[in-house]
Order: structure tokens, then C-alpha cells, then sequence
């Protein structure tokens, strides 16, 4: 009797077990559909020739991706996403990996390894227009990339990292990201003048690092680029930074609405027209806070110099003499003295002894972007004293 019992009572916990096992199972074509009404609204889309569920493995087989204006899809490969779980109505995912890449067409060869995402999330509704509405990770990895030309490594990349982090309060977020061990081969280059160029400037080899770091408002739109630089050795590093606000979600998704039309519209040229009248109506929103250019000098301005030089048959030193009695007779056309002055000076500081050159744009308080753009039409000269525009060297 007791084994009967048993019996029945293992029978009916399977049963239950069954039952709510089918009813929690992860539902992939759902997954997928939310990750494309991200997509979506960019105009991109990615499909599948099937998915798999394992547990809370969900596996895109055959994936392809087909981003906006393009005719045909990019394959990808089968997409492998872990710790997938439903979060009321979108999903979380642990890690996403994709295949390796290894494409080779026409004598070019591309590779890259060990492509990651983790800590991500799918919204459940995309056109919400707040930061629950994106598609967000918190990392991002590559690992090896390689092109090869006719057998000869011409780039390559040794990893790449992207991290992003919603702020407690949810009213933006920070990012950054970098990309270590960047190598281009440019003695393989045909054209003799190029060629020569490349030799005489010692840029047969570069290596570096490409870095970027900001962060985003999604309240004012306050889009906040701290650094974006590129640093190669022997050469220098240039960095660039801007603010501006205005890009808010809405104002995303109406630059994304425009697009579309434009993609819909079989007139391109009435299509163009009328995105270029849209975007002037959207540029309204946006205002200009900062900007600045900078660049720290390796070595790369003297040999620039001297092979400009000899191109005219004088020293290096010669043409930087002749440049810096030059600047102040360019800049006189503006018609702006004190920009003039400030050009003038820093130019010749730098000449003298190249270390850095700096251009900052830093007005008093925050200038809207049509501003700008009238002064450009209608003030040229203007422009230095709306915008607060400021050069300098070695500083």
C-alpha cells in the first residue's frame, strides 16, 4: 500500500513539475522579436533560421543581420545567449557570444575572436522613450582582429573593450570604451608618391590605442564626450571633446522617423530634400555647450616638416619660418584681431617647439545650434566671440 502511494504521489510531483516547466519556458521567438523593435527603430533587423531553448540557453541558429539602406544581410552565424531570463514582458541576458568571424573575398581576409556581450537588457516596450526603452549591456568584448591582404597582415587589433553603466537614479548614463594593440602596416601601400610620403614620415608601422569616455543625460539630452583619442606611437595623440544637449530619446526617435521616410521614399531626390528640411527643424532643439581639439605632438610635426620642406626645396626649419610670418596674413581676412592675435601666437609657440595645440570652444553659457549656424551664414567673423572660440600651445 505504501509503495502505491509513493508511487502515485512521484507520478503527480512529475506531473507538476511538467506542467509548470512548460509554463516558465523561455518563449525565443518572443526574445527575438523584442531585441527587433529595437532594431527597429534604426531600421536594422536580425532573423534566425530557428531557435533553440535549452533551460535558459537561447541559441539564434543561422542568425543574419540586415542593417538600414542595405539589399543584402550580414551573416553571423549561430548566436548563443545564457542566463536568459523574462522580466516583466522583456528579458535579461547573461553573456551573448558570437561566432567567430572568418571571411575571405577577394584576397582579403577578416578574423575576429571571442565576441561578447554581458549584462544585457532587452526592453519590453522600445518606443517608451526612457532609459528602460534601450537595449542595454553592460560590457562589450572583442578579442583578436586581423585583416590580411594577399596573405600580409595589413591591420590588426589585439582586444577592444566597452563597458556602460546606468546611473542609480536613473537619469542617464556614463560609457566608455577602448581599443588596445591597433596596428596598421602601410608599407605594403602602391602608390610611389604615397609610398614616399609614408617612408619619409617614418609611418610604414603604426601603433596605438583608440579610447572613448562620456556620458548621456537622457532628461536635458545632455550628450557629454570627455575624451575620444587617438593615440599612436611616434605620432601623437589627438583627442576630442563635445557637449551639447538636446538628444533626448524623442529627439532620437524623430531623427530615426525622418530616415525612414527618406528609405521609403522612392523619389531619393525629393526623399533627401525633405529629410534636409526635417533635420533643420530638428537641429532646432539642439544646443551647443563645449568642444575642444587637442593634439600632443610625438615627433610626427617635425618629420612633417621637413618633408613638406623638401617638397620646396628648403629646411624644415625654413618652411616653419615661412608658416608662422604666413598665419597672421590668413587670419587678418576674418576680420577678428583678437583671434588673429591669439592663432598667431600659439602657431608660433608651437612651430618653435611642438608639443601640443589646442582649440576650445567654451561659450559663456550655452548657445543654440540655429545661432550658430545663422552666424555662419550671415556673420562669418562672428562666429569666434558666439561660440567663445579660444587657440593655444603647449600648454
Amino acid at each position: 500500500m505504501t509503495f502505491y502511494r509513493t508511487t502515485r504521489l512521484m507520478l503527480c510531483s512529475a506531473a507538476i513539475l511538467s506542467i509548470a516547466s512548460s509554463a516558465f519556458a523561455l518563449d525565443g521567438n518572443d526574445l527575438l522579436k523584442k531585441i527587433n523593435d529595437v532594431y527597429g527603430q534604426q531600421g536594422g533587423s536580425i532573423a534566425a533560421n530557428g531557435v533553440d531553448i535549452d533551460g535558459t540557453t537561447v541559441t539564434l541558429k543561422g542568425a543574419s543581420f540586415k542593417a538600414a539602406g542595405m539589399q543584402d544581410s550580414i551573416p553571423l552565424g549561430d548566436i548563443t545567449m545564457s542566463d536568459v531570463e523574462e522580466e516583466d514582458g522583456g528579458y535579461t541576458i547573461g553573456e551573448v557570444a558570437f561566432p567567430d568571424v572568418d571571411i575571405d573575398k577577394d584576397g582579403v581576409a577578416i578574423a575576429a575572436a571571442d565576441l561578447t556581450l554581458s549584462g544585457v537588457e532587452v526592453p519590453a516596450d522600445a518606443t517608451k522613450g526612457d532609459l528602460g526603452s534601450l537595449l542595454f549591456y553592460k560590457s562589450a568584448h572583442a578579442g583578436t582582429l586581423s585583416v590580411t591582404k594577399d596573405g600580409a597582415e595589413v591591420f590588426s587589433i589585439e582586444n577592444a573593450d566597452a563597458t556602460m553603466t546606468k546611473r542609480d537614479d536613473k537619469s542617464g548614463l556614463d560609457f566608455d570604451a577602448k581599443i588596445n594593440g591597433v596596428k596598421a602596416d602601410l608599407s605594403k601601400v602602391d602608390d610611389p608618391k604615397a609610398k614616399d610620403a609614408i617612408a619619409a614620415l617614418n609611418l610604414q608601422e603604426i601603433n596605438g590605442a583608440i579610447a572613448m569616455k562620456g556620458s548621456w543625460a537622457i532628461g536635458p539630452g545632455t550628450i557629454d564626450i570627455t575624451e575620444y583619442s587617438f593615440d599612436f606611437k611616434d605620432i601623437g595623440k589627438l583627442n576630442l571633446a563635445f557637449s551639447i544637449s538636446g538628444y533626448t530619446p524623442a529627439f532620437a526617435k524623430s531623427m530615426q522617423d525622418a530616415l525612414k521616410t527618406v528609405r521609403a521614399n522612392p523619389n531619393q531626390q525629393e526623399a533627401q530634400q525633405s529629410a534636409g528640411l526635417a533635420m533643420l527643424g530638428l537641429l532646432q532643439q539642439l544646443t551647443f555647450n563645449s568642444a575642444q581639439i587637442r593634439f600632443d605632438d610625438a615627433s610626427i610635426t617635425a618629420r612633417a616638416l621637413d618633408f613638406a620642406g623638401k617638397q620646396q626645396g628648403v629646411t624644415g626649419k625654413q618652411l616653419a619660418d615661412t608658416l608662422k610670418a604666413m598665419t597672421p596674413i590668413m587670419m587678418a581676412q576674418l576680420n577678428v584681431p583678437e583671434l588673429q592675435n591669439a592663432v598667431s601666437t600659439a602657431v608660433s609657440a608651437y612651430l618653435d617647439n611642438p608639443k601640443s595645440l589646442t582649440v576650445t570652444a567654451a561659450p559663456g553659457k550655452p548657445v543654440p545650434v540655429p545661432m550658430i549656424i545663422g552666424a555662419a551664414m550671415g556673420a562669418p567673423q562672428s562666429i569666434p566671440q558666439v561660440i567663445g572660440l579660444k587657440v593655444s600651445s603647449n600648454d
